[in-house]
C-alpha cells in the first residue's frame, strides 16, 4: 500500500517545522496495529517517519476492580521478563504485545487483567515453555514445586 504526493497540512517537519508535509509511503505496521507512514518536507528535503495508532481507549479493569489505561510498555516488560535470557529474539517479542494489543483493542473499551494474562500465557506457550512456566508463576500466584510440577504436567499433556 503505497500512497505519493498526499499533502499533510497536520504534520510539522521536525527540522524546519513547515507543516505542508507529503506522505511518500505509507503501510501497515505492528501487526497491522499501525501506520507506517515516510514523509518528506518539501521545503528542506527532510525526509521522516511517522506511526499512527488508533486512539481509542483501552481501560484494564484489574483483579482488585481498580482500572488504568492499556500500557503496551507494561505488557512488553512483562513478557520480556519471562523471556529474560531465553532465545528468543526481539521482533517475536513485539509480534506478541501487538497480537495482544490488537486483541484489547478490537473488543470492548474495557479489558481485564486477566483476560490479558490468558492472552499472554497463549503467547508465551507457542513461544517458548519456560517463559511461559515463569509466566504463569507470577500470574497464577504459584506457592511452592508442586505448582510448577502441576502446570508441567499440564503442557505435556496438552502436548
Amino acid at each position: 500500500m503505497v500512497s505519493h504526493g498526499v499533502a499533510s497540512a497536520s504534520m510539522r517537519c521536525p527540522l524546519c517545522s513547515t507543516e505542508d508535509t507529503r506522505v511518500i509511503d505509507s503501510r501497515p505496521a505492528e501487526e497491522g496495529t499501525a501506520i507506517r507512514r515516510r514523509r518528506e518536507c518539501p521545503v528542506c528535503g527532510e525526509r521522516f517517519t511517522t506511526f499512527e495508532r488508533s486512539a481509542r481507549d483501552v481501560t484494564v479493569v484489574k483483579r482488585d476492580g481498580r482500572r488504568e489505561p492499556f500500557d503496551r510498555a507494561k505488557l512488553r516488560q512483562g513478557l520480556e521478563a519471562a523471556l529474560a535470557d531465553r532465545p528468543v529474539s526481539i521482533g517475536a517479542i513485539g509480534d506478541v504485545v501487538s497480537r495482544i494489543e490488537s486483541s484489547a483493542r478490537g473488543g470492548s473499551r474495557l479489558v481485564t487483567s486477566d483476560e490479558l494474562g490468558k492472552a499472554a500465557l497463549g503467547e508465551l506457550r507457542e513461544l517458548d515453555e519456560v517463559a511461559y512456566l515463569r509466566f504463569a508463576s507470577v500470574y497464577k500466584e504459584f506457592q511452592g514445586a508442586a505448582d510448577f510440577e502441576r502446570e508441567v504436567a499440564a503442557l505435556e499433556q496438552n502436548g
